[in-house]
């Protein structure tokens, strides 16, 4: 078991260095699972305001989840259950449910034992459970312990995990503590002081740590790792320094340098099962990212675009696109509410700022979302969008989006609305789906990985998707697509591409005769991975570059007899994907760069 624990402040990103770790691990020839704790009362994050903790992440059985369950999937290729996200919600009911049930005896239900040993259960049966897709348990276990060491409500958790610390003996536990060393700017030094304290916090509830990743906006000066070393009594070698990057995925990278890998196998007894960290592809991807010049901008309008973490699964998705299509991206965050009328008589200069954004884009994406705050602001943005060729993906809520405007706007249809933002429309494009509940809110809606049959077998959704006959993409809504609109809303030039198994409930839609207008109501962002992009998010980017022919249309490469690889004229080396694109002119530089 590798515990992961944060101190000082929350914020610090222990997610990050949870999913770092377990990417230097696995490449150390380990595998890996993890475990994110959240010691709040909601069951899970599903009714959760995205201001309050991010995005909501959803995984293929159904389950809403913290965040950080996002960045496990992305950086290890894991698929996780419900299980690996654990609440303090899910394990006061689970122990409520056995007492109802008389699995106490008549004992007297407490914080210790009950409560404790429900988690450390919990924590022990799913570390056995492999995510990789391979029979046989896993190596490791990361736990991350989400909040900030000395919180009240995670004292059960702390308490459950010195027990288990306990049980299963040094050898097989290993305590990170994640914590900041700030500088002050009179001073201009980085101090120490809150870690001494957090660690003495943390010792004081029966956990010692084993190494100490240090935050800090610089790289850990070294007398300071030695004055850390003395006062917590940690070795110095065992402290690491996570100073700020530009590029998260530098952090494995960081951790190899500094022999972390070294480190945790020390403390696990690893020698002799853990090989040389090999992260040849991860440092190549990373390089790749680096010396990105050409932009590509698109603009996501959405409703909380306060905080970028509501949008983080979205904001990977098209990084992830943008460094396969070797593109440097740049997102414009455009709140949906400042683009509408109203907007333009309260604040003028927001309402300008927000379509001189708008305008500015290569693409346009509409992401998700729930209550009518801001809708009519999404609908100019697809009505931009469509009416000026402009390259635009909607998900979720925003494909929903994308039928209310047509509806308006091609169908002449003013009063055309969702029931969910105006019940009484006499022309209910979007209506509520049945197998939902109205009355309750928490895992009640369509959720989790549903499968798409394509339709319309020569649209650009379809070849993007590889002209597969169906597709399995995860879910998360209520509302969609009004079945009995579909005819009307298909004579008048929109097309579904693909639909459920019923063939009732609408999953893409296009417009034939734009370069690039899809929408899903699916959201292909929770499955899009570093080196598995997702195929829509590649639309977009390819189509705000004006190179979409060249991801529609490949042409394989072949070998001659002398197994030289034999390329047409004016193609496009994909080394990676094993293809080559037919391309325009300006794009026929990428041969010269792949020649080698």
């Amino acid at each position: 078991y590798v515990l992961v624990t944060g101190g000082v402040v929350s914020g610090l990103g222990k997610g990050i260095t949870a999913s770092s770790i377990g990417v230097l691990l696995q490449s150390c020839g380990l595998r890996v699972t993890c475990i994110k704790i959240d010691p709040y009362l909601n069951f899970d994050a599903g009714t959760i305001s995205p201001y309050e903790h991010g995005e909501v992440f959803v995984l293929d059985d159904g389950s809403e989840v913290d965040l950080d369950l996002g960045n496990y999937e992305r950086f290890l290729g894991s698929t996780l259950t419900r299980d690996n996200n654990i609440t303090y919600g899910k394990i006061n009911q689970y122990v409520m449910d056995k007492e109802r049930k008389g699995d106490y005896l008549g004992a007297t239900v407490q914080i210790i034992p009950h409560i404790t040993d429900a988690i450390k259960e919990w924590v022990e049966r799913v570390a056995m459970i492999p995510v990789d897709g391979k029979e046989g348990p896993p190596d490791i276990c990361i736990i991350e312990l989400g909040g900030t060491i000395g919180d009240d409500e995670s004292r059960p958790f702390t308490d459950a995990l010195s027990q288990l610390s306990y049980t299963v003996g040094p050898e097989n536990f290993c305590l990170i503590h994640v914590t900041l060393v700030p500088v002050l700017s009179v001073v201009g030094e980085q101090k120490t002081k809150p870690t001494q304290h957090s660690i003495r916090e943390l010792r004081g509830l029966g956990l010692t740590p084993n190494i100490i990743a240090c935050r800090s906006t610089k790289v850990l000066e070294e007398n300071v790792k030695a004055k850390l070393s003395r006062f917590c009594y940690v070795p110095i070698q065992n402290i690491f320094s996570l100073n700020d990057v530009h590029n998260i995925w530098h952090i494995p990278l960081l951790l190899r340098d500094q022999k972390a890998h070294e480190a945790i196998s020390k403390v696990l007894n690893l020698d002799g099962i853990a090989k040389e960290p090999s992260l040849e592809k991860w440092a190549s991807m990373v390089e790749i990212s680096d010396n990105l010049h050409v932009p590509v901008r698109i603009a996501v309008v959405g409703k909380y675009t306060d905080l970028s973490d509501s949008y983080l699964s979205v904001l990977k998705a098209l990084l992830h696109a943008s460094v396969a299509f070797r593109k440097k991206l740049v997102v414009d965050l455009v709140p949906s509410c400042d683009l509408e009328k109203t907007t333009k008589k309260e604040n003028s200069h927001a309402y300008k700022t927000a379509w001189k954004l708008l305008k500015g884009a290569d693409g346009v994406l509409l992401p998700g979302g729930f209550g009518d705050r801001g809708v009519e602001g999404k609908i100019l943005a697809a009505k931009y969008a469509r009416e000026n060729n402009i390259p635009f993906l909607g998900i979720c809520l925003g494909m929903q989006i994308a039928v209310i405007e047509y509806a308006r706007s091609v169908l002449c249809l003013p009063d055309a609305n969702s029931t969910e933002f105006k019940p009484e429309t006499e022309h209910p494009c979007i209506i509520f789906m049945p197998e939902g509940s109205k009355t309750h809110m928490g895992g009640t809606m369509r959720l989790g990985s549903r499968r798409a049959y394509c339709h319309v077998k020569d649209s650009k959704s379809a070849r993007l998707y590889g002209n597969k006959e169906f597709v399995d993409e995860r879910h998360r809504h209520r509302y969609e697509v009004n079945p009995d609109m579909v005819a009307c809303l298909e004579k008048a030039g929109l097309s579904f591409a693909a639909k459920d198994e019923t063939g009732q409930r609408m999953e893409i839609l296009e417009v034939p005769s734009h370069p690039f207008y899809i929408a899903a109501q699916f959201h292909p962002e929770y499955k899009s991975r570093p080196g598995k992009v997702s195929p829509l998010f590649l639309g977009l980017i390819a189509a705000s570059c004006g190179e979409l022919d060249a991801v529609l249309n490949p042409v394989p490469i072949h070998q001659d007899n002398n197994q030289r690889i034999v390329l047409g004229k004016g193609t496009r080396v994909d080394t990676k994907n094993g293809f080559c694109n037919g391309t325009n002119k300006k794009s026929q530089k990428h041969l010269v760069r792949c020649k080698t």
